[in-house]
Parts: structure tokens; C-alpha cells; sequence
């Protein structure tokens, strides 16, 4: 185990396929000559010439590029600079790369992974600093991942270049420089998309995240440990399938069910989750289900009015405090 950045962590995972299979090859926006706006591809380039490729300004050609090189046998790894950027390319997402495999009566596959970097970023913004992931979830025919730390970003974004079908890699801007722990290539535990993780066992209230909001997530459990509430907190990874069972476990273990994002809470993914506890396991829970996400704004610009639309680690503890 050593400890590496997010950033080094899907660079390495790029490394690593790259290696295993010369049908992969990775294209976008300043990713060869700047080695990408957040330097998750910097080197890769001078590693696999011909391989790692600048793109016109053009999301519409990054996707149907990538959609055709799919067809043709190719493995491509698409990036979109910001997720900001992929209402550009919405057909392509989901009237082709989401459709083609049924379509075609699964005579052909889609294996795309499309690298979407998103959420907050200091001074991004209203067009730079969304998290738009429930747009996707809500697209039959595509996957969508949201790693909160270097370790599960390499796994996962390595299961998603191993798919046969479409994968959209929600990456947050800043956890970028976050650090942790990752194993050696010999010591590495593949991922399947899919299946969530309980990062932290609890008895009395389950907190559910992905990305950055397990931040949150986390900072809370610990603020509630000291007030003797023992949260369990369950990092999604995968939103579309998402692991609904090791939800529901949870829940019928503790009761009371908490869940957070980044994103803007009105139509959030957390509203997915909600609603299906409440439908299939509503007898278990002692309290409403508490959702918390950004308010129904776009993200300013101003420091000062930006904090305000953060969900905070005290944001959940005065909730689930109220829960009993």
C-alpha cells in the first residue's frame, strides 16, 4: 500500500489497461499536450504515443467519436473536461451510446467510458461547478460511477474500461488532490460495478453518499460518535444500478436512514433512494427519511454565497439528532 492523490490514482488505472489492451486509447480536450485541466492525465501521452489524443473544442465530435471508435472495436475513454460541458453531446449520450447495444438487438457493444469531471470548485461558478449526475441515472443503457477516494477511483474507473457496455465516470474536481491509500497492482481487489461499500458499521442511523458528499458523510458519524449516536455510513460508488439491498440492510438494522449529496437536492439521486426505502421497507423506519443537498440555485460565484449552498458535516448532525 502506498499513498497517492485521486488524480494518480486514475492515472495509474489509464496506465494499467493501457498496457493490457492496445484497443484502448483515451481522447479530449488538452489531455495530450497539458495532460488535462486537473493533470489526471499528465505523462500518459509520452507513454502511449498515438494513443492519448487532442480533440477540437467539440463535445458533439468527443462522444460520436467515441461512439463510432466503440463500434469498430475500439476500447476509447472519452473526456469531458467539466460535466458542465456534456449538455453539448446530450443525444450522443443518451439517443446513441446509451441505445446502441439495444438497438441493435445486443449484436454489437459499447465499451466507452466517458470521464466526466464535476461538482463545486472555488470560483467555478454557475457553468463550473455542477454536479449533474441524476440527469443519467434516470437514462436506461448506461452506467453511472462516483468514487469518493483514490482507491475505489482506480478500481472503479478499471472495471469501467472493462465493461462491454457504456460508463459514465463522475470524478469531483476537488478530490483531485485528495490522498489515501492504494494498493499494488498484485494486491488489488477488482471492482464490480454495482456494489456499494459500508465504510463505517453503525446500530443507529444509516447515512447514505457517494463523491464528495461522503465528506459530509463521514465528518458527521464522527460528530455524532461523541453525542453517542452510532451512525453507519454506506458509500454508493455505483448510482445506476445502485446497490438498493445493501441500503435496505442498513436500514432494517438501524431504523433511520439519512442521505446526502452534493448535487442540487430538488430531483437529486438521493430522491431515487428515499423513495424506494419508503416503498419497500417503510415498516423499519422509526423516523422520516432526512435528504440534504445543494438548494435549488445555481452555484454562485461570490465565496461568501457559494459556501451557503455546501451541505456540512453540522448540517446532518442537527437533522439525525432530531431523529430521536
Amino acid at each position: 500500500m502506498r499513498k497517492i492523490t485521486f488524480a494518480q490514482a486514475t492515472l495509474e488505472a489509464m496506465a494499467e489497461e493501457m498496457n493490457n489492451d492496445d484497443k484502448i486509447f483515451v481522447m479530449g480536450e488538452d489531455i495530450a499536450r497539458q495532460g488535462g485541466v486537473f493533470g489526471q492525465f499528465k505523462g500518459l501521452a509520452q507513454d502511449f504515443p498515438n494513443r492519448v489524443l487532442d480533440t477540437p473544442i467539440s463535445e458533439t465530435f468527443i462522444i460520436g467519436g467515441g461512439v463510432g471508435a466503440a463500434l469498430a472495436g475500439a476500447r476509447p475513454v472519452v473526456d469531458m473536461h467539466f460535466a458542465d460541458f456534456v449538455g453539448v453531446c446530450m443525444d450522443e449520450v443518451f439517443n446513441q451510446m446509451a441505445k446502441i447495444r439495444y438497438m441493435f438487438g445486443g449484436q454489437t457493444k459499447m465499451p466507452l467510458t466517458m470521464r466526466a469531471p464535476d461538482g463545486w470548485v472555488a470560483g467555478g461558478a454557475a457553468q463550473h461547478s455542477q454536479a449533474v449526475e441524476s440527469w443519467f441515472v434516470h437514462i436506461p443503457g448506461v452506467q453511472v460511477v462516483a468514487p469518493s477516494n483514490p482507491y475505489d477511483a482506480k478500481m472503479v474507473l478499471k472495471a469501467a474500461i472493462q465493461s462491454n457496455d457504456p460508463v459514465i465516470y463522475f470524478e469531483n474536481k476537488i478530490l483531485y488532490k485528495e490522498s489515501g491509500m492504494v494498493p499494488e497492482i498484485a494486491d488489488e481487489e477488482p471492482y464490480t460495478i454495482g456494489k456499494a461499500k459500508v465504510v463505517k458499521e453503525g446500530k443507529d442511523v444509516t447515512i447514505v453518499s457517494y463523491s464528495i458528499g461522503m465528506k459530509a458523510a463521514l465528518g458527521a458519524a464522527e460528530k455524532l460518535a461523541k453525542e453517542g449516536i452510532d451512525a453507519e455510513v454506506i458509500d454508493l460508488i455505483t448510482l445506476s444500478p445502485w446497490d438498493k439491498e445493501a441500503v435496505m440492510a442498513s436500514v432494517k438494522k438501524t431504523h433511520r436512514l439519512c442521505i446526502v449529496h452534493e448535487a442540487v437536492k430538488q430531483g437529486g439521486f438521493g430522491a431515487e433512494i428515499a423513495a424506494t426505502v419508503a416503498e419497500e421497507c417503510l415498516e423499519y423506519l422509526d423516523a422520516p427519511i432526512l435528504r440534504y443537498g445543494a438548494p435549488f440555485c445555481p452555484i454562485p460565484f461570490a465565496p461568501t454565497l457559494e459556501k451557503k449552498t455546501r451541505v456540512t458535516p453540522e448540517d446532518l448532525v442537527n437533522g439525525i439528532k432530531e431523529m430521536f
